[in-house]
């Protein structure tokens, strides 16, 4: 005996799509200042310009900072977002509204935290976040002085996959400096002032000032020639 056809409401119901869930959306801001004082502003953007001169030419890596980075895919409450960070493997480009590290395949490999008032309750709980992400490299800087024992600390992974302090190391006109092996470069306190110095080159990145400077001395120079040049032709005209 044939079986009866469903009722409407059973055929609506067999033939409904699966409800879809809602994407999940990643903040693009915590709605924090990217700095609290135009002292570790400077900081941030000096030590930032830096990274991204010296890795322009590579397409492998990231250069980011105030970026914020979900840890968890689904979970738009997990997040950090580091002051500095240097990410090798994923690309330059495109530049990221934010970072999906589920996606990127990585957090960071360095990052560089410019201690303040707001940030210093964090720095235990960042160290570790940090550690469990696999970050190699934490450093800490703290340019007023005010907030950690030393103004410059720095921590790195080791074979048990915890951190361990790296040591700082007075150069021979007494400049502490630590090595960064992530980076190939000695994070320096020069009066102070936290430098980034390159042990193949033996010379300082430049910062902007620096830059600039060099950019008004060459202009300068090209100027002395040019005037130099119109003197030597209006002597040879008169004679």
């Amino acid at each position: 005996m044939p079986t009866a056809p469903p009722d409407a409401a059973s055929k609506l119901h067999w033939h409904a799509a699966p409800p879809r869930s809602a994407p999940v959306e990643y903040p693009e801001s915590d709605g924090k200042p990217m700095a609290e004082t135009d002292i570790h502003w400077r900081v941030i953007i000096d030590i930032a310009t830096m990274l991204s001169s010296r890795y322009r030419a590579r397409e492998d890596m990231f250069v980011g900072g105030n970026l914020m980075m979900y840890y968890e895919e689904g979970a738009p409450n997990l997040s950090v977002s580091p002051d500095i960070f240097v990410a090798f493997g994923p690309p330059r480009e495109p530049s990221r509204r934010v970072w999906k590290t589920w996606e990127e395949g990585k957090l960071a490999d360095f990052v560089l935290e410019v201690t303040s008032k707001g940030s210093r309750r964090k720095d235990e709980e960042k160290r570790r976040l940090f550690q469990r992400l696999g970050v190699a490299e934490y450093w800490q800087h703290d340019p007023t002085g005010e907030y950690m024992p030393a103004i410059l600390k720095g921590q790195r992974l080791n074979a048990a996959r915890t951190y361990e302090a790296i040591p700082l190391i007075a150069k021979p006109d007494g400049m502490l400096h630590g090595e960064s092996k992530v980076l190939s470069l000695h994070l320096c306190l020069e009066e102070g002032r936290l430098r980034l110095f390159d042990p193949v080159t033996n010379a300082f990145l430049a910062t902007n000032e620096e830059k600039d400077g060099l950019l008004a001395e060459k202009d300068n120079l090209l100027a002395q020639q040019a005037r130099e040049i119109e003197e030597l032709k209006r002597r040879l005209a008169a004679r």
